[in-house]
């Protein structure tokens, strides 16, 4: 398993854009926001043990070192953008033997 290296907070500046602020540990984040607990539930294992903090969504893997943390603006925008998001059209076997036969 790898160790996370980098911890990712990501917020809404006030002209709603995305700011991205990436600290080297949780310390400098720990200063700024409150721990309220551990992740202990996580299925990603190397997120287990990390902090949850108050007014923050997460931890959440970002590619292999890299831990992210939400402002709860930006979890309910990322998730509200993936829930519409339409997956490629992608031809199924079914449909492939429905158009030889035609």
């Amino acid at each position: 398993m790898s160790q996370k290296k980098i911890f990712r907070v990501v917020t809404r500046g006030p002209d709603g854009a995305l700011r991205i602020r990436d600290f080297h540990s949780a310390e400098p984040i720990s200063q700024m926001h409150l721990q309220v607990g551990v992740d202990d539930c996580s299925t990603d294992l190397d997120l287990r043990g990390l902090p949850v903090f108050k007014g923050l969504v997460g931890p959440f893997p970002e590619g292999q070192e890299i831990v992210r943390y939400e402002s709860p603006e930006v979890f309910e925008l990322m998730t509200r953008e993936w829930a519409v998001a339409r997956p490629a059209n992608r031809v199924g076997r079914r449909a492939k033997m429905v158009q030889e036969e035609s």
